[in-house]
């Protein structure tokens, strides 16, 4: 991976991840590996997730240097509020076993969706409190994960660091295109999570439109998505179990799509959206603090 997007710190970050919110990531050092292997930088994780002990012992497997790699991570919001984010961290970062994360974020801005919820408090001081293993060193830069722009404004709002990234469900069929452009105007990068969209029958792979485009170009369905995503300025963390997958994943540099076509896409009915609002459905999940 040699293409890179600059953070509003400076720094660079590969413009594709790799993903690892799956079942069967959970206790596979194997996959990390093939993706490390394949070339994948940059690894998305969370506690929710319960891959992070297994990221962490396939990247020692692997004797790629620290330095070279990217890990993100998020807490969850039964892990929010300034008495309980260290605590929660120091748990990510046992079972990821390294001494610093590259980017940690909050996962979700609100834990109930009721009228009455004072989440705007609770985002301020889970933030703060993050901002203190910024400033001890243990974490190197701070992120936010399904913050739309009245989320992301009360952050901005009240912060002394700035967010990096913000991480939304993005794809053709559900592109966010205010949420993004708020983002992009606060010089706040936007990757998209299930950057392939993961509705019940996957309607996204099946849309016509995108199958049209992929014969048009000679590509996937899944490398137009991507495609569509990296000219809009977003990066993509895709998941993939097979090599063959993550290879095609990435190979998809060498071919831009027109402007008529972005605009298309940009334009698609809504499509193999989860269905989870950061406002009103707030995943039935826990996280898992004994994860070992």
């Amino acid at each position: 991976m040699n293409e890179f997007y600059t953070l509003n710190d400076g720094t660079t970050i590969p413009k594709i991840g790799f993903g690892t919110y799956n079942e069967e990531f959970m206790d596979n050092r194997k996959v990390v590996l093939n993706a490390i292997e394949c070339g994948y930088r940059f690894f998305d994780t969370a506690s929710l997730y319960e891959t992070e002990r297994s990221l962490g012992n396939a990247l020692i497997e692997s004797g790629i240097s620290r330095s070279e790699v990217i890990i993100e991570t998020k807490l969850w919001i039964d892990e929010m509020g300034a008495e309980n984010v260290e605590k929660a961290f120091e748990r990510s970062l046992n079972r990821l076993q390294t001494d610093y994360v590259d980017i940690y974020m909050i996962h979700w801005p609100r834990q109930t969706g009721k009228d009455d919820e004072n989440w705007k408090v609770l985002d301020i001081e889970t933030w703060q409190a993050m901002e203190k293993l910024v400033e001890r060193g243990k974490v190197k830069r701070l992120g936010l994960s399904n913050f739309l722009p009245h989320h992301l404004k009360n952050i901005l709002d009240n912060c002394r660091i700035k967010p990096v990234v913000d991480q939304l469900e993005l794809h053709p069929g559900y592109s966010q295109e205010k949420a993004v452009a708020y983002c992009q105007d606060n010089d706040i990068l936007p990757m998209a999570w299930s950057p392939l969209g993961r509705g019940r029958e996957n309607a996204t792979i099946g849309n016509s439109i995108l199958v049209r485009l992929a014969d048009k170009y000679g590509r996937s369905v899944q490398q137009i998505n991507l495609r569509f995503l990296l000219q809009k300025g977003i990066l993509p963390i895709p998941k993939a179990s097979s090599p063959e997958h993550m290879k095609l994943n990435m190979e998809v540099f060498d071919f831009e799509l027109s402007e008529d076509d972005i605009s298309m896409l940009s334009c698609m009915p809504q499509t193999a959206w989860l269905g989870e609002h950061p406002d009103f459905v707030i995943p039935d999940r826990k996280s898992n603090p004994d994860n070992k």
